[in-house]
């Protein structure tokens, strides 16, 4: 199998961005695509009661490409529709992706166009997290990247038609072991960003407990996620700031 382009050296930073990586990025999100099934499911089988046609749930779902997002706009779909709400709700929900960018910028300033846009239009919490693993491995192929986003785009496109067409079929009920599916996905990603107890313990527990205690507080969706994942990064950053001014003296 083809490997995306590495860096020769720590001193190496030139970026690629081949064909290669993008077709190693779509063969690596096929096994996301399973874990997309029971939210994708949920997501067409609520459009389809919310009165949406087939063409407006795919049309809205090949646009917004965001879970979370769509589930936030569906739950305040009504005659006539909130659009203020649902434009502020769902820019709070996705307003984790400017600090993804950041992440991605050794990737992201060296693209331009077509690369560019196509890339952010797919971005998605999973391709970020292979992507960053990729990077910490010395990955310079953004191609990867767009790879990763095009593969999860179809797969998550192809689940929400399946749950629109047969929503009736395929409809379990609520804590069903399939819904676990998605979590286990995301848990699998996550293996390799972990750097070890001494880099990340400390923010990755720090993330989750503020995320816990807001839930608890009955603070309203998404703000436990936000709060948890602005908290963990905060610190990560200040760890990783204050270990490079360490470094330097």
């Amino acid at each position: 199998m083809a490997e995306p382009a590495r860096a020769a050296a720590p001193g190496v930073h030139r970026v690629v961005f081949t064909r290669v990586g993008i077709r190693l990025g779509i063969r690596r999100s096929i096994a996301l695509g399973f874990g997309m099934l029971p939210f994708g499911i949920v997501i067409g089988v609520l459009s389809a009661a919310k009165g949406l046609s087939f063409p407006e749930t795919m049309l809205m779902t090949m646009l917004v490409f965001a879970g979370s997002a769509q589930l936030v706009a569906l739950e305040l779909w009504a005659d006539p529709a909130p659009i203020l709400a649902a434009t502020i709700a769902t820019l709070v929900v996705n307003i984790r992706m400017a600090p993804m960018g950041a992440a991605l910028a050794p990737w992201l300033d060296r693209l331009r166009g077509w690369r560019l846009w196509g890339t952010l239009a797919t971005l998605v919490d999973h391709s970020f997290a292979m992507a960053i693993a990729e990077q910490r491995a010395g990955g310079r192929d953004a191609g990867y990247l767009l790879g990763l986003g095009i593969g999860i785009w179809l797969a998550w496109v192809a689940t929400v038609a399946l749950g629109y067409l047969g929503g009736g079929l395929l409809r379990v009920p609520p804590g069903h072991p399939l819904f676990f599916a998605a979590i286990a996905a995301f848990l699998s990603i996550l293996v390799p960003l972990w750097r070890g107890p001494r880099v990340d313990l400390v923010p990755w527990v720090v993330a989750g407990l503020v995320a816990l205690a807001a839930h608890r507080a009955a603070l309203p969706v998404p703000l436990p996620l936000l709060l948890g994942t602005f908290a963990g990064a905060g610190l990560g950053a200040w760890i990783e700031t204050r270990k490079g001014s360490v470094s330097s003296r």
